[in-house]
């Protein structure tokens, strides 16, 4: 990688270098249908390889079923350091359309589906893309411990949860990790990162950068990155990184460039004075 970071082990025995890479945005508009630049995105996932990252996150709903694919072609057979992380609990009805399903016969599906579009014999990560409040929480997270059970995933995750929802399913499953949105524009989830870190359960944010928001030459970030000789992205990923151990950032991006950007942040290291000044900067 082009900056050194450190690892965290999910459910405590799965390494991964703690800067990893979300395939959402490699799909078409909407996150519907595939790439514009095919073969620009399999330059990008194999690139990320390159660079050190270990940790790919995708779901079945990305496409659907594009990123999913588009990952299996790049990277297959994968490297032992691979780890690939899919969810279900999402369906898709049309571009930036998201409709939660949590039957377990259907997230039972899923897996058998992304199993056999990936390529893999056991998933690394799978985590539940949203909870259906029309199915007891039980029954959802249960299916999964099933699937955990018969071998067909290693650890379970979570997304879009808030504390209580995250301490009743560990009534019914082991839980390694849980996905919200957080970034330095967004700290909502700030009382879930820090159940999180007590917990060591690993936390990843989506939409780390804010949707482009914190990357502006005019941003919040803008001050700070002429001192730092970084771009407002590399600081926002710094901060995440610096935030908490258990932070597991996933920039995803069509662009070399920016993936090369991107991890390099994993580099920069703040200061507690820089780390508070970032924050307030964006508060």
């Amino acid at each position: 990688m082009t900056g050194t970071s450190d690892t965290f082990r999910i459910g405590g025995d799965l390494p991964v270098t703690r800067l990893g890479y979300g395939t959402m945005q490699l799909t078409g508009e909407g996150v519907w249908g595939p790439p514009e630049d095919h073969d620009g995105a399999i330059a990008v996932l194999r690139r990320a390889v390159e660079l050190g990252v270990t940790l790919f996150d995708t779901a079945d709903s990305y496409g659907p079923e594009v990123a999913e694919d588009l990952l299996r072609e790049a990277l297959h057979p994968y490297a032992d350091d691979v780890v690939i992380a899919t969810k279900a609990g999402l369906t898709r009805t049309g571009p930036g359309q998201w409709i939660p399903v949590g039957r377990p016969s259907y997230l039972r599906q899923q897996c058998e589906l992304s199993l056999r579009r990936l390529g893999l014999e056991r998933i690394d990560l799978f985590q539940l893309h949203r909870i259906d409040p029309e199915v007891a929480l039980e029954d959802q997270v249960g299916e999964l411990a099933a699937l955990q059970q018969e071998g067909k995933i290693r650890h379970i995750g979570l997304s879009e949860v808030s504390v209580e929802q995250t301490r009743a399913a560990r009534e019914v499953a082991t839980i390694a990790t849980v996905q919200n949105l957080y970034n330095l524009a967004d700290r909502s989830a700030e009382e879930l990162v820090d159940y999180c870190e007590a917990e060591g359960i690993g936390f990843i944010p989506w939409f780390p950068l804010a949707t482009g928001a914190l990357s502006k030459d005019d941003g919040p970030l803008a001050a700070a990155s002429r001192e730092h000789d970084a771009t407002p992205s590399q600081l926002a990923l710094a901060w995440l990184l610096r935030r908490s151990p258990v932070m597991l950032p996933i920039p995803g991006t069509k662009s070399l460039d920016h993936l090369e950007s991107n991890t390099a942040a994993a580099g920069i290291e703040l200061s507690d004075t820089e780390f508070e000044a970032l924050a307030r900067a964006t508060a």
